[in-house]
């Protein structure tokens, strides 16, 4: 598959939406009402604490998580629309960040540059350069299944809240599988953490020490920049 190089001149997001599922039809009319192209929305379980679960009034487990792609002014609009619209951060709603887009092939890089404008790209071209991000980070675990409260469990005393799980399916040869001493378990949890940035290696570290590779979990663990986010600072 040809990568399109057009990316250096642009500036793309990713934008997660995390939120209670009486939201998801809210989120889905503005998405459509903006016309975003792509979309890919799951269902999730949550992972938080009952302590925390009552702390914040929530009233189910269940979450919908809803990834979408857009120019970053684009996505700047939307965060502030998501927040309004769903008062992200109040008891029982959910969360939203933004982080940056570094390469796709041609038709998805097409599709996204036609949702920007010229004003907005100019814009982006120049805030880029000196951009800073927020004061989070999004971890991933992505682990066998039935191991996400084991993630949890390591990574509530380094200071996660909570997170968010859904399941996936590996694909891969068994062969090389076996060949890296890795038991071959189709079946896969994904495990989405939004941290403190001032948090974030010793959360990894220690969901690694307790559910890496040399593990029964078989975990790998990496981390996004969040370069935007809302919902968190009301939730905290």
């Amino acid at each position: 598959m040809q990568m399109s190089h057009d990316m250096k001149n642009t500036s793309f997001r990713i934008l997660f939406l995390i939120a209670a599922p009486k939201l998801a039809k809210k989120a889905a009319a503005l998405y459509e009402e903006a016309n975003i192209p792509i979309r890919y929305h799951f269902h999730a379980q949550g992972t938080a604490s009952v302590g925390v679960i009552n702390w914040l009034g929530l009233d189910s487990m269940e979450k919908s998580i809803s990834i979408s792609m857009m120019p970053k002014a684009f996505a700047d609009e939307m965060l502030k629309k998501l927040q309004k619209k769903l008062h992200l951060g109040m008891p029982n709603t959910g969360v939203a960040f933004t982080v940056p887009l570094s390469g796709g092939n041609g038709r998805l890089i097409k599709l996204i540059s036609s949702m920007e404008r010229e004003e907005d790209r100019e814009i982006a071209e120049r805030s880029e350069k000196d951009m800073a991000e927020s004061n989070y980070s999004m971890i991933m675990a992505i682990i066998n299944q039935g191991f996400s409260e084991e993630v949890m469990d390591a990574a509530r005393p380094m200071g996660a809240s909570g997170g968010s799980v859904f399941h996936c399916r590996r694909s891969g040869s068994e062969e090389a599988m076996q060949f890296w001493g890795i038991k071959v378990q189709p079946e896969r949890e994904i495990v989405i953490i939004l941290a403190k940035k001032s948090d974030k290696l010793k959360i990894m570290k220690a969901i690694g020490e307790k559910c890496g590779m040399n593990s029964e979990a078989q975990g790998i663990v990496f981390s996004m920049p969040v370069d935007g986010a809302v919902g968190m600072d009301e939730a905290e």
